[in-house]
């Protein structure tokens, strides 16, 4: 036969980190931030992008101007 009192000692553990686990779970109450990542609430517009990349460029050659003088 097969060792049983050892299988029952290894769920035995095995279900307390599955309750703890659960607690955890349970007592975040969802406290955690959810992730904005991937929610595509910020996205820009064409011409948005394009003024924003105009304004990089206009600071970067302002910087350039600066280094050769």
């Amino acid at each position: 036969m097969a060792d049983f009192s050892g299988i029952i000692k290894q769920l035995i553990a095995e279900r307390d980190t599955l309750n703890s686990a659960i607690a955890a779970l349970q007592n975040n109450n969802g406290a955690s931030r959810p992730s904005r990542r991937g929610s595509g609430k910020r996205r820009f517009s064409a011409s948005a992008r394009a003024k924003m990349a105009a304004a990089q460029r206009a600071r970067w050659a302002r910087v350039r101007a600066a280094k050769t003088k």
